[in-house]
């Protein structure tokens, strides 16, 4: 059985869905540090050709909390910024009508439960529901576990409490775990990289990911489902020795309004 383990954030880039595609449970992280500069509460889309960040309202957020423990604010003016932003944005997109009423489910959530880790946990499982993902979601909070555990310890006490056979992250964790540790413990470790996702406008790219919210805008649910295989699974044997699954590579990542670089 493969299992994913990441924190929660909130409308992430294709690359977390694709983690949570490719295994058979994805476990959401949510009894770890709050990370105040950290994609947990906030992500990016364009309003007008420049990048802005939407975010979720915190009250009192800190990075001495765990994620299970960050309230978030009920005020609506603050709670409802984030659709404010998006329609501004993306009001004229070919799926803004069927994107927009997934965004404004996940954010009316918040007057329900003002448990930052029970919105994203609900965002996160609509999001799944909307691009036919079937994998099945946990929170570790949820897990019976030794508290004291850190780091990869953690992650491979879950990885044993589910009976997983290999452990999947992404690409920029590859530097946090020991191959050999693993291996001894019999559960693979393989980190995903995503490959490039077809433009929205050919000949434009935007240097760096966008939310998740931004490929819903211009494309559609089946569409983006294609997509979800689009990566290469690299497989860290302690050695820098680099093995890929498969690959699927695309011309390039995301359009913008105006010009940038491709990302790298």
């Amino acid at each position: 059985m493969k299992a994913g383990i990441m924190q929660p954030y909130f409308f992430p880039y294709i690359g977390y869905w694709q983690l949570i595609h490719a295994a058979d449970i994805f476990v959401v992280f949510d009894d770890v540090s709050f990370m105040k500069r950290g994609w947990i509460h906030r992500n990016r889309i364009l309003v007008s050709g420049r990048t802005e960040y939407i975010r979720v309202p915190l009250l009192k957020a800190s990075q001495n909390k765990r994620i299970d423990e960050i309230r978030i604010s009920r005020d609506g003016k603050e709670l409802e910024k984030p659709l404010r932003m998006i329609a501004q944005a993306y009001r004229k997109a070919p799926y803004f009508a069927r994107a927009y009423r997934l965004a404004e489910e996940a954010v009316a959530y918040g007057y329900e439960n003002d448990s930052l880790s029970e919105f994203l946990f609900h965002s996160i499982s609509l999001t799944c529901r909307y691009l036919g993902i079937r994998t099945q979601l946990l929170q570790s909070s949820r897990i019976e576990k030794d508290e004291n555990l850190r780091g990869q310890e953690k992650i491979l006490a879950i990885c044993r409490k589910l009976g997983a056979s290999d452990y999947y992250n992404a690409i920029g964790g590859m530097g946090l775990y020991d191959f050999s540790v693993f291996q001894e413990q019999g559960i693979g470790l393989h980190f995903l990289k995503t490959g490039y996702i077809p433009a929205r406008k050919p000949g434009c790219v935007l240097d760096g990911y966008l939310s998740v919210i931004d490929d819903m805008m211009f494309h559609s649910a089946k569409e983006i489902n294609e997509m979800l295989g689009n990566y290469q699974l690299i497989e860290n044997r302690g050695g820098g020795d680099l093995v890929p699954a498969y690959a699927a590579v695309f011309l390039c990542w995301h359009s913008c309004l105006r010009g940038g670089l491709q990302h790298e």
